[in-house]
């Protein structure tokens, strides 16, 4: 019967990591059945889940600890099962900017939690104002949304709790979304 196993790497950023990590994920004979990775400045993420027998799994896990040793990258393994690919059918991107203040995020982030919607990547900035008084924070999300969810009733929503916390914002049905519609660079 195949075990699965969730494993994050992270460290410096630099070339040849995602090929040693594969080569040795094929030695221990597992499948990567999902990851993710990204660069933030100047370091490196990673996630993966890796499925086989209960031997590969095993070597897996003797192996990987090796490999970030010398390639001065920090681990961290899991063991799980009944991994399904995650449904990425019905996102939304969600946009919202005003006055940074505590409990923003979190109420947002409540607001799709109580909706059974996940957030697949988000993105934060704080600046400080023209005047240079206060602090302005913009975020950004991608949501996975359950497809039973009413889009205009999440956005008529949405835009109450945006209004109850004093900022502006947006949602995009990304089945929808505009032919001149684009999510700018930061």
């Amino acid at each position: 019967m195949n075990q699965q196993l969730i494993v994050t790497i992270l460290g410096s950023d630099r070339s040849g990591i995602l090929s040693e990590l594969a080569t040795l994920m094929s030695e221990a004979q597992c499948n990567i059945l999902d990851s993710r990775q990204a660069i933030y400045g100047q370091e490196f993420s990673l996630t993966m889940i890796l499925e086989g027998e209960h031997t590969a799994i095993t070597r897996a896990e003797c192996m990987i600890p090796t490999l970030c040793q010398r390639l001065d990258l920090l681990s961290m393994m899991k063991r799980t099962r009944h991994h399904a690919k995650q449904n990425l059918e019905h996102l939304f991107d969600v946009e919202f900017q005003g006055k940074d203040a505590a409990g923003l995020i979190k109420a947002v982030t409540g607001f799709f939690a109580q909706r059974q919607a996940s957030i697949s990547a988000f993105r934060q900035r704080v600046y400080p104002d023209n005047a240079g008084q206060q602090q302005e924070m913009r975020c950004n999300f991608v949501v996975n949304a359950p497809d039973s969810i009413n889009f205009d009733e999440l956005q008529k929503e949405l835009m109450a709790l945006f209004d109850s916390l004093n900022v502006t914002g947006k949602v995009v049905d990304k089945h929808n979304k505009e032919t001149h519609e684009h999510t700018s660079s930061w």
